[in-house]
């Protein structure tokens, strides 16, 4: 799976990321830049539930993975104007957005993919990946991509959790990494585009163990022919 991110600056300046994916992990399948900054080591603000030993691990697989778009476009303050342009393999998506707004749509794709197995739970939404998507399809596309997960489980019976408390969980570490994530950033770059840009992310993340219980119940009215009859 190939996806291409082109940002366009209102300068002209144009940055274009082509990601490739493999196919039966989806893991992100793209060179590492040859040399790796300090801020991308791993012990450098790791996180406290690190799975990674640091005597065998010298950099954190997600930090690695932002290092090409920190020296792109880690100049970038979080208002600037640009273009983005998304090629996916089933869509072309242009929007005129701001630079953290961007910049969130592009780290929304490559954390999931980074090789960081707090994130992995993120593939199936990865693999489905929708730009600029609005926190009810965020909310959304989770429910969902959790409740899938549980069907695939099936054959565990005592491991299904319909009460998706396991979402809760999954969001609460995010919440570890994007911190330590944040802490990275200030230390790689003197803009705020890229900080916030995960910042946007982590409100997400903040946010759904207290919501989710309410924000189900707001999709109840959709599932009526559902509840109203099998079908």
């Amino acid at each position: 799976m190939d996806i291409t991110y082109r940002f366009t600056l209102d300068t002209g300046q144009t940055e274009l990321f082509s990601l490739r994916f493999k196919p039966d992990t989806l893991d992100a399948d793209w060179p590492l830049p040859d040399v790796l900054p300090d801020w991308a080591l791993l012990p450098f603000h790791i996180c406290s539930h690190c799975r990674f030993d640091v005597d065998a691990t010298a950099y954190c697989p997600l930090a690695a993975r932002l290092v090409d778009i920190i020296a792109r476009l880690g100049h970038l303050i979080s208002y600037d104007s640009l273009l983005v342009e998304v090629e996916t393999p089933e869509r072309s998506i242009n929007q005129r957005t701001t630079a953290q707004r961007g910049v969130s749509s592009l780290l929304g794709l490559i954390i999931p993919t980074s090789g960081c197995p707090y994130t992995a739970f993120f593939k199936p939404m990865a693999r489905f990946h929708l730009p600029f998507a609005s926190p009810d399809e965020t909310f959304y596309r989770a429910a969902s991509m959790f409740m899938l997960a549980q069907y695939f489980m099936h054959d565990n019976p005592e491991a299904v959790d319909l009460h998706m408390e396991g979402l809760s969980r999954i969001y609460s570490d995010i919440e570890i990494v994007n911190f330590q994530l944040v802490s990275r950033l200030r230390a790689a770059t003197q803009a705020d585009s890229s900080v916030n840009a995960v910042i946007i992310l982590d409100l997400f993340a903040k946010s759904m163990p207290f919501v989710l219980e309410d924000r189900l119940e707001d999709f109840r009215h959709l599932f009526m022919p559902f509840l109203n009859g099998k079908p």
